[in-house]
């Protein structure tokens, strides 16, 4: 005979709607009280009646991940890190990607109007905030990343103007005073490279340098590509940097490839701080120092925001703007810190 809830609830110790709530996803739920309703249920091997009780509520089980890239080693971890917090909660994801393109994020967007999904979860990168939060008010939707959302959709990100600001920090107190930008996007809107900026132009300043613009390089994405030409081009302009804030590490990535295509000693000619935290950065020569975001505890809050939205009065609670948290993870690529 197959477990049921009230056998589960006998077993942990708790009521029947904390263990509804722990395999719906819905409502919080005590992490020590979610393991053990979760030790209980594995033990019983209880298995919900998913196709039955979605059906009851007038759901499908289904959520949406809009991302801009399968391929970014960023995206992709944490598309697999969505997919596990979702399995969590018995949903399916249905992933698609967008190149960044608006008219891809607009399609997207506009085409779960069936509602054959529950919710969705995008990353944004070319719609400007009224196109997004027109759709939030008839699909529970989380943002991520730094596009604005003010107060009429849920949006989870780090904080990028601190972020950046750790980063050109921890350069200066290497001594390092010529720190080239590579990565200001003025063709989008996500507001991500602008934060970014915001943050190292505010170090800068701060340390009483006046920022260079010739030491400042737009790219049109933040692949290993545009950060190899953005270097090459810093290289040949004679802006001759001693260090750089790259604003993904794919970018650091290529701009390392150009210095020591050109004979550049690092850290000792040029340092390098990346953005993102990706497993390449750890394998470079030397290991990259990186700006890492906690892209688990991204996965869990925005998945917790969706389920928020979805299993309950969506209408009487504000927007939440959720800030994740980060750390500088500092490697080979930048020089030891010492006081300046």
């Amino acid at each position: 005979m197959s477990s049921r809830l009230k056998d589960v609830a006998a077993l942990a110790g708790v009521s029947i709607r904390t263990v509804s709530n722990v395999v719906s996803g819905a409502g919080p739920v005590a992490e020590a009280t979610r393991a053990r309703v979760q030790a209980a249920l594995d033990e019983l091997g209880y298995r919900p009646n998913l196709a039955a009780r979605n059906l009851r509520a007038g759901r499908t089980g289904l959520i949406g991940l809009v991302i801009p890239e399968l391929h970014s080693p960023y995206f992709g971890e944490l598309a697999g890190l969505i997919v596990e917090a979702a399995r969590q909660r018995s949903w399916t994801v249905a992933i698609d990607q967008t190149y960044g393109d608006g008219e891809a994020e607009r399609r997207l967007l506009e085409g779960t109007g069936g509602r054959v999904v529950d919710g969705l979860v995008i990353s944004p990168w070319s719609l400007r905030p009224e196109e997004l939060t027109a759709r939030a008010r008839d699909l529970p939707l989380v943002l991520l990343g730094e596009q604005p959302a003010p107060g009429l959709a849920d949006r989870v990100a780090v904080d990028s103007v601190l972020a950046a600001d750790e980063a050109t920090t921890h350069l200066l107190r290497t001594g390092r005073r010529r720190i080239a930008a590579i990565g200001p996007q003025p063709h989008l809107h996500n507001g991500t490279a602008r934060q970014r900026l915001e943050g190292h132009l505010r170090a800068l300043r701060r340390a009483g340098l006046e920022p260079e613009e010739a030491l400042r390089r737009p790219v049109r994405s933040l692949h290993r590509r545009d950060g190899a030409e953005a270097m090459t081009a810093l290289l040949d302009s004679g802006a001759r940097p001693d260090a750089v804030f790259a604003f993904s590490d794919e970018l650091a990535l290529g701009a390392l490839h150009v210095a020591h295509e050109r004979g550049l000693r690092v850290p000792e000619d040029l340092s390098l701080v990346g953005f993102d935290g990706i497993e390449d950065g750890r394998y470079a020569h030397p290991p990259l120092t990186t700006v890492v975001p906690d892209k688990k505890q991204i996965a869990e809050r925005a998945l917790q925001c969706l389920a928020d939205r979805i299993h309950g009065p969506a209408s009487q609670v504000p927007p939440l703007d959720v800030v994740v948290p980060h750390r500088l993870e500092v490697r080979g690529s930048t020089c030891p810190v010492r006081d300046v």
